[in-house]
């Protein structure tokens, strides 16, 4: 049976717990005052009854300050124990939510079915960390999404494209998005989300992070919209000391703890882009307006389709989209042989946007291609198509 610990004093919100972990969760549920906060972990621990909680969940109806204190020692002295943050997800509380070790931050307002998710995503997350390995998901364990960004050739607007999704994504699922720079030779997510990052995939795949999921998220860094990135090794040569193996063994353990991973993969097919793709749930092509790019996408889907690496979720963009180029949307669609489900315009703003380091979905100015990004991010989450524009720049811009 699962241990839950809520710290607040809303019965409504305690009921929705309730109604949560009842039934194939077979969970155990002890409420606890906010008044608890103003002590230490031993005051928490000294009004716990039975064995010690898989999850704790802070809210709602706390002091958020008071919340991350008791998080952060937590995290330090209790690490086997998942903190739930039941909080407006603004992006400064995001931030240092994310500092403080707290794994997702809950809308007050969460329905029972996604909450249910979210616990029960927080107790494999426990569990991995007392055995001390996070393993490969088991066949049936909830997992989030892989999403591979992928092109045959460069020069496309690929890493934009996964920039501008992740930041995206980041807007509904705060701290449950992670980005990952598989261009191993010359990957730019660092650059192009104005990231100066103390560790690199090549770290994460070797060493204790491959087998534990805390010493793994050491070696991610914290991006001002609310996500996560892993980015490239500082030197290409650090290519050769990543294999396909290492790529599943990374994308497993990062499914198993964020609802979204977004991998930019290096243009082409080669060994670490099929790792991915024998793992993705969704493949987002990306595809310029020219004839070598609309004939290589045609030939890459050829391949893999004989290979049938093909995701589930396919999702074609067309980048640079200009009616002055002589091709037009249907003529590419012809030649690929599959519908195209995101225009995105050329646009002045994109390079503009990835010169500075800030994805177009974060900044301010509004183009038909922020629309086009937008279409695309909503293929994941429709949630997002009822969000106005301005309210999804308010969750993942820091001011």
């Amino acid at each position: 049976m699962s241990r839950f610990v809520a710290i607040t004093a809303v019965r409504d919100f305690e009921g929705r717990v309730r109604q949560a972990i009842s039934g194939a969760m077979h969970g155990d549920l002890q409420t606890l005052s906010p008044d608890v906060l103003q002590g230490g972990t031993d005051d928490v621990f000294k009004q716990l009854t039975g064995a010690p909680p898989e999850v704790m969940i802070l809210g709602p109806g706390v002091n958020p300050t008071d919340a991350l204190k008791l998080a952060t020692v937590f995290d330090l002295q209790y690490p086997e124990i998942s903190l739930l943050l039941v909080s407006v997800p603004e992006p400064d509380l995001v931030l240092r939510a994310m500092h403080a070790g707290v794994r997702d931050i809950v809308s007050p307002e969460i329905e029972v079915h996604e909450l249910r998710v979210l616990l029960e995503r927080a107790c494999l997350a426990a569990a991995s960390r007392r055995r001390g390995m996070q393993p490969a998901a088991e066949p049936g364990q909830d997992r989030g999404r892989v999403i591979a960004v992928m092109s045959p050739k460069g020069g496309v607007g690929k890493t934009t494209v996964a920039t501008n999704l992740a930041v995206g994504l980041g807007a509904v699922a705060p701290m449950g998005v992670v980005i990952v720079d598989l261009d191993l030779q010359f990957g730019d997510v660092a650059s192009g989300l104005l990231l100066e990052p103390e560790h690199s995939i090549t770290e994460a795949v070797h060493g204790p992070a491959a087998q534990d999921s805390m010493v793994l998220k050491a070696f991610l860094t914290v991006h001002p919209a609310g996500i996560y990135a892993l980015c490239a090794p500082r030197k290409p040569s650090e290519s050769d000391y990543i294999t396909a193996e290492h790529v599943s063994r990374l994308l497993n353990q990062l499914a198993t703890e964020f609802k979204y991973v977004v991998v930019d993969t290096a243009p082409g097919l080669g060994e670490h882009c099929l790792a991915t793709l024998e793992l993705a749930t969704d493949g987002v092509w990306v595809c310029g307006m020219d004839v070598p790019s609309i004939r290589g996408l045609r030939k890459s889907f050829s391949v893999l389709k004989e290979l049938q690496l093909l995701p589930q979720g396919r999702h074609t963009v067309l980048n640079f989209a200009d009616r002055k180029s002589g091709i037009s949307v249907q003529d590419v669609e012809a030649t690929i042989g599959v519908p195209i489900d995101t225009v995105i315009p050329r646009s002045r703003n994109l390079p503009f946007s990835t010169n500075r380091g800030v994805p177009v979905l974060q900044g301010t100015t509004r183009d038909a291609a922020f629309k086009g990004l937008k279409k695309l991010v909503e293929r994941f989450d429709p949630r997002l198509a009822a969000t106005p524009q301005n309210k999804l720049h308010r969750r993942v811009v820091v001011s």
